[in-house]
């Protein structure tokens, strides 16, 4: 009995020295999870400027453009073959066996833009429904006519605050209670805006919404230009609901063999973003059809009753973002710390721990840090705030993220590797159909990043800097 179950355990090692123990059923919890996000909110918006005929189409396309590039990218966790190869624990590590340390950079800069990019939405998205909460609490006691005015200053200020705290803390990635309350709370913020919408819809005796979208002309107040820098931004919006690909590889390095981790994580994608596109039409549709042209921008934001439930999902939001924030930030400061310490590497600013002693906790635990943490990483987060202050633009700062995120990290790298992994011939059918799409997918990106940033610019000369309204 001993020597079967040493054997059993030896069988359960793999050649890495991993036990993995992850299923088809695990990895598409991950995958759910890794999907749907705050990007979620904006989904009515972006259906509302592009209408019933364009919005479907663009979040059925994206859906399946990020599975396709998901199925491409999957036969590239080991290489150089996808069943017996050598293995790649992160995204940036596929890149590197596949394409050499010089596309890593490029890789590298554009994972940590958009890390950095979405700690500012972030930001910008707790202050918007802390101030939702605000809003909706005065319509309730003080009457749906009140002139319910706050400001989101002071509350990015103190959500900059708590998360300089929590950046003190090392490898607040790592703890599973993050991941474990950040799909609690998306899913509760995400199935209460879909159950405010349908009541909305119900409420309303029919769907609303025009076949192109918001209406140009005087009476709808938007201008041929607007109509047109809106409509990009909702693509970016969509690409960025869809982010997926950064975190495929880490999921897959969870799974257990046989059978091989392309194989169960092909099923596990057509799975979470199956079930994830369902979700994701339901609500943009039936928001769209509940609100109609008029469509907020954050979907929470459009609704006053019952206010203990939009106060419940917008507690969501912030409860999620707070915890959220640091998984995005934690990397960006890893990655700088590292190149300091290999730098200065007799630097105390840079080495010295100091350690604080944690009150009202037993057990003697401690707070530990250099003075290059504390410093550079409150500056960073300072930073941070501050660009979310000047630019408080819910859905173009999504939108900008989406057309980042959306040629390079779920399209071009992708294809590219997979062209390299397959040894595709230059010249074939699959290298041209490859190559088509990563051209469209450039296209879109750069048309949702003008989108976006001509909103910003646009609305930059309508608002007060340092002070954010709902």
């Amino acid at each position: 009995m001993d020597m079967e179950k040493v054997e059993r355990k030896e069988v359960e090692v793999d050649d890495d020295g991993r036990v993995r123990t992850g299923t088809v059923w695990t990895a598409t919890t991950h995958a759910i999870t890794a999907v749907i996000g705050s990007g979620v909110l904006a989904l009515p918006w972006s259906v509302a400027q592009m209408g019933w005929v364009l919005g479907p189409i663009a979040l059925i396309g994206c859906a399946y453009i990020t599975y396709y590039t998901a199925v491409l990218l999957s036969d590239c966790y080991r290489t150089p073959d996808p069943v017996h190869g050598k293995r790649n624990h992160t995204y940036m590590d596929v890149v590197r066996s596949c394409l050499g340390p010089r596309n890593v950079v490029v890789c590298g800069l554009a994972q940590y833009a958009i890390l950095w990019g979405t700690m500012v939405g972030y930001t910008i998205t707790t202050a918007t429904s802390i101030m939702a909460v605000a809003r909706t609490d005065c319509h309730h006691y003080s009457g749906h006519d009140a002139a319910c005015v706050s400001s989101g200053t002071m509350y990015m200020v103190a959500f900059g605050l708590v998360e300089v705290v929590l950046s003190q803390f090392p490898s607040l990635e790592k703890l599973t209670i993050i991941s474990v309350v950040a799909a609690v709370m998306s899913c509760t913020y995400s199935f209460v805006g879909l159950f405010l919408s349908a009541a909305k819809l119900a409420s309303n005796h029919g769907a609303r919404g025009t076949l192109l979208g918001v209406k140009i002309g005087a009476a709808a107040g938007v201008s041929a230009s607007t109509k047109t820098w809106h409509a990009l931004q909702a693509l970016g919006n969509i690409a960025f609901a869809y982010t997926y690909s950064m975190l495929l590889i880490e999921i897959q390095d969870t799974v257990k063999a046989p059978p091989s981790e392309n194989v169960t994580m092909k099923r596990a994608s057509f799975y979470g973003i199956g079930v994830t596109t369902i979700f994701y039409v339901s609500l943009g549709c039936i928001g769209y059809a509940a609100f109609g042209n008029a469509a907020p921008g954050n979907v929470l934001t459009g609704f006053d009753e019952p206010f203990w439930l939009v106060d419940v999902a917008n507690v969501a939001v912030v409860i999620h973002l707070v915890g959220a924030y640091q998984v995005y930030a934690q990397p960006i400061f890893a990655c700088y710390e590292k190149w300091l310490g290999a730098r200065w590497p007799d630097s105390a600013f840079v080495h010295r721990e100091y350690a604080v002693r944690l009150p009202l906790v037993g057990g003697g635990r401690a707070v530990r840090f250099t003075m290059c943490k504390l410093v550079l990483r409150t500056a960073f987060v300072a930073a941070t705030t501050v660009v979310s202050l000047m630019l408080p633009f819910f859905n173009a700062v999504l939108g900008l993220l989406g057309a980042i995120a959306f040629w390079p990290l779920t399209v071009y790298f992708p294809v590219t590797m997979y062209i390299a992994q397959a040894k595709v011939a230059p010249g074939s059918r699959k290298w041209v159909a490859l190559q088509a799409l990563n051209v469209g997918a450039l296209v879109v990106s750069l048309l949702a990043a003008v989108g976006s940033v001509a909103d910003m610019v646009q609305r930059l000369g309508h608002v007060t800097i340092f002070q954010t309204q709902l």
